[in-house]
């Protein structure tokens, strides 16, 4: 018994040893392949030193003996787990396992895991019951079955969550505790991963997958949800704008359109959208409370669809008729200084559109032909007696009798509108503006015709009111003293040149030596009759002009200044510095 005794001691003291050097050996292959954490190590060989177990010795039975013949395998040096050095003098034994007893003391599966098959073994396929049979393994007291290794456990820990056993371990003659990771086994001790450690993982997984699914999803309302806000916003400027647009530019066509007295911005939106004049009635009723267009009238109104929405706001704060009116066709603007000749050019353009090929069905001829036509200024006389009057006669030495009667303005024509109707409105237009001033021109000395004469003058010669009635101040001085007026103006239209453009230079060297009526530096007092188209504002220079004692004057045309002075020597100053100066640059 002492010999079977002390063989089971060595025996189990050598296999005891040869666990630590397998373990030492997994060891470093763990920490060669997935370098595991220093401290981590540390902790579990602190917490290995503060917990020795005493290991059970359990004497075996020569029942429960088997002997397996196993191969032999290389001797494996022991490494202690602290890592200190082998000394020359420790054990170095080699084991095989035909010296292996499997008892209680070691299960089947830790010998089954730190003596893995040989490479050809790995090879092979599973043996059959039947096979085991014939093998020299006696397992009648224990069968061993096929388990993890715990290289497969330590390979496999990063990815799967593992369970952690105990296992004995000898290092010298103390026992200690040793918490290996290893797989879960099944009753018959195969591997088997738990079903709820894999449920773990694919719910994870999913919910991962799920979580990046609804972020994407997120994510494109959010883009779709800006996009639609983007596009809403960009459309509804684009519409606004447009609103504020005529319908249609180049219309040409009115529309009589009828107001009621005491409707609200918003109803008469709805009316002017319903003729089609307006693209949406509220934007109408906000932009008007915007603008402030709060004192639109009642009545009838002839609009356009060329008319923007702020020319019908307009349009609509003046008084409309009390009647229906016919629908204007179209406008004729007459400007301030123009001749006939001007005029009669004027009367073919349509200014109601921005066109400038939108005709009117008037010519420069049939114009020009009804201003010379003596029936149809005997009948202006008689309609307009306090206008023409004083009319010059046609052999007076004037070039055109109406000239300087016709009122500058834009008027309108309708679609059965003759010349001699248009012609006439501008004269009555003329007649309208003079009523307040007729009483007055006696007592000044004056008569219609000598009023817009000089008032022709004046209408060129100046810019600004101040200036016009200085220059008519002077005109009066020069007159008075029995001095010509000088003017180039009469010069200009006694040879066609009146309303061209013409240079410093050639104003300059005008011929004031022609013999013309209209000759100015040579006949004293006024011409035969007017020269151009004066406006208001010159008229009323004329009739109020300042009271000065200058008879001289001289504009600077690179700066619309216009300089005055008593005597000829201030005014040849004036000349050589504000005209002969600019000729010469």
């Amino acid at each position: 018994m002492t010999n079977d005794s002390n063989k089971k001691d060595t025996q189990g003291s050598n296999f005891r040893e040869q666990i630590l050097r397998d373990l030492e050996r997994l060891r470093e292959k763990r920490l060669a392949t997935h370098q595991p954490n220093k401290e981590t190590v540390e902790n579990i060989l602190a917490e290995i030193e503060a917990k020795p177990v005493a290991e059970k010795e359990v004497e075996p039975t020569p029942e429960e003996h088997s002997t397996v013949e196993l191969p032999e395998i290389d001797s494996v040096p022991v490494v202690p787990l602290d890592g200190d050095a082998v000394e020359d003098d420790q054990v170095k034994l080699e084991h095989t396992k035909e010296e292996i007893l499997v008892s209680e003391a070691f299960p089947e599966a830790i010998v089954a895991d730190y003596f893995p098959l040989s490479h050809e073994e790995e090879g092979e396929k599973e043996i059959e019951p039947e096979q085991e049979e014939s093998e020299h393994l006696d397992l009648d007291a224990t069968r061993i079955h096929q388990a993890p290794t715990l290289s497969s456990v330590i390979e496999e820990e990063d990815s799967q969550e593992t369970l952690i056993e105990p296992v004995l371990i000898a290092e010298g003659p103390a026992q200690k505790e040793v918490m290996i990771e290893n797989e879960p086994t099944s009753q018959e001790g195969i591997p088997a991963t738990s079903s709820a450690q894999l449920s773990r993982k694919a719910m994870k997984k999913h919910r991962k997958q799920q979580e990046k699914v609804a972020k994407r999803i997120v994510t494109a309302v959010i883009v779709i949800v800006l996009l639609a806000i983007g596009v809403t916003g960009v459309a509804g400027y684009s519409y606004f704008k447009s609103s504020l647009d005529p319908i249609d530019a180049q219309s040409t066509e009115n529309v009589q359109v009828k107001i009621p007295e005491g409707s609200t911005t918003m109803q008469i939106g709805q009316i002017l959208f319903e003729k089609d004049l307006i693209k949406n009635p509220t934007i109408f009723n906000y932009y008007a409370k915007l603008k402030s267009y709060n004192n639109f009238q009642s009545g009838f109104y002839n609009l356009n669809q060329s008319m923007s929405l702020d020319e019908l706001a307009k349009a609509l704060q003046e008084t409309g008729a009390a009647a229906p009116q016919e629908p204007v066709a179209g406008k004729v603007l007459v400007v301030e200084g123009y001749t006939l000749e001007q005029i009669s050019k004027a009367v073919t353009d349509n200014v109601n559109t921005e066109d400038k090929k939108d005709k009117t069905p008037f010519t420069a001829e049939a114009f020009m032909e009804t201003v010379k036509n003596p029936d149809f200024i005997n009948r202006m006389k008689a309609a307009y007696p306090n206008l023409l009057s004083s009319l010059p006669a046609a052999d007076s030495g004037v070039k055109y009798q109406l000239e300087g009667y016709l009122f500058p303005a834009t008027y309108e024509y309708y679609k059965g509108t003759t010349m001699e109707e248009l012609v006439e409105q501008m004269i009555a237009a003329m007649d309208a503006r003079l009523q307040p001033y007729y009483g007055q021109l006696a007592s000044k000395g004056l008569d219609v015709n000598s009023l817009l004469t000089l008032a022709s003058l004046v209408e060129k010669e100046g810019s600004t009111d101040e200036d016009r009635r200085n220059i008519a101040s002077v005109f009066y001085n020069r007159i008075n003293a029995g001095m010509p007026l000088q003017s180039n103006i009469a010069i200009l239209y006694a040879t066609g040149q009146l309303g061209e453009k013409t240079t410093l230079a050639e104003d300059a060297a005008i011929d004031t030596s022609i013999d013309s009526p209209y000759n100015i530096y040579v006949h004293t007092g006024l011409m035969p009759g007017p020269v151009d188209t004066a406006s208001l504002s010159a008229i009323e220079a004329t009739i109020n002009p300042n009271k000065t004692d200058y008879y001289y004057f001289v504009a600077d045309v690179t700066t619309g200044t216009v300089y005055f002075s008593k005597t000829i020597e201030e005014h040849n100053q004036n000349v050589a510095t504000y005209v002969n100066g600019n000729i010469n640059q």
